[in-house]
This record gives structure tokens, sequence and C-alpha cells, in this order.
């Protein structure tokens, strides 16, 4: 979820490689700068959006990070529900986790993130529509958190995580 909606705010902007199997793109919105960060697509990867954060903040210090990701449901939840937080959102062994909270507090910079919720087999097999129509939803949430969270001429990085596969930017 998180490369599909990055990747589709990507559109029609020039993307550049930053680190191994990950692209950034940059535009404006309501007088903010984004920083559009996602795994390269469309093949299979994740990235490395951790490492891509050093040569982000050479050039850019974002004022927000917020983060975009799929989340395990648990019993009860509906699918495709949607959740909202603070911290970085990123599965994994935790090591990226550590590495982007290290730089986002080394820099004093809050991270938000939105979760998509499903289920593990429906991590592993094709999206389903309820997760898919999700989208919109997600996207209009960045744009509120952007909105409410920056002034105009700042800066924000938002970050597609997650497997990238069948998703181009």
């Amino acid at each position: 979820m998180g490369p599909m909606i990055v990747g589709k705010m990507m559109l029609d902007t020039e993307k550049k490689s930053v680190a191994l199997e990950t692209v950034m793109s940059e535009k404006e919105f309501e007088g903010r700068k984004l920083c559009l960060l996602k795994a390269e697509g469309p093949a299979a990867t994740v990235g490395r959006p951790a490492d891509a954060l050093e040569k982000i903040f050479a050039e850019n210090k974002p004022d927000i990070i917020i983060m975009v990701d799929a989340a395990l449901k648990l019993e009860g939840e509906d699918t495709g529900s949607i959740a909202q937080g603070f911290g970085a959102a990123i599965g994994g062994i935790g090591t990226e986790r550590f590495q982007i909270e290290e730089v986002a507090t080394k820099y004093n910079i809050p991270i938000y993130a939105i979760v998509i919720k499903q289920s593990i087999k429906e991590a592993i097999t094709l999206m389903k529509k309820e997760i898919a129509d999700s989208s919109d939803i997600v996207s209009s949430q960045v744009y509120d958190i952007i909105k409410g969270n920056t002034k105009t001429g700042q800066c924000a990085l938002v970050i597609g995580v997650g497997n990238t596969l069948g998703v181009s930017q």
C-alpha cells in the first residue's frame, strides 16, 4: 500500500535514485515542498528507505516525516481499515526503524504514521478491493497531515513503505 500511494503522488515528477532500489521525487503542494520516497518499482523490492534518508537530509531537511505502510489487523478488525499514529511505520527486524527514528530524533523531526490493516494471508496474495479502495482515503489523510503540521515554505518527507511489486512510480 505504501508504494502504491506514494507512487500515485509521484506521477508526472522526475524520479532519481537515492539508495539501492529506492527512488525519490519532489513536488509542490500548497506552497510546501514534498519529498516522496519509495522502493523502485515495478520489481519486487522494499528498497532501502533508511539509507536514503542520509542523502535526503544532505539536500533537504524535512520538517515532518510521514510513513505509509500496511499492518497486520487484529481479529475483528476490517480489512482495509486505517489507523494513524506516531513513529516509524516499518516492519522487519527493526534495524531500519531504528535508523529512521535515530535521524528524526537527531534533527527533532516528528514522524507520523498511517497504516492500512490486512491479514497475513492478504499480505502475501493479490490485493483485495477493500485494501485498494482505501488508497484515496489514505492519500487525503497524508495531505491533511501535511497541511495541519507544516507551514508554507516548509518540507514534508512522505515515505511509502513496503514491497513495490507491480507498482511503478
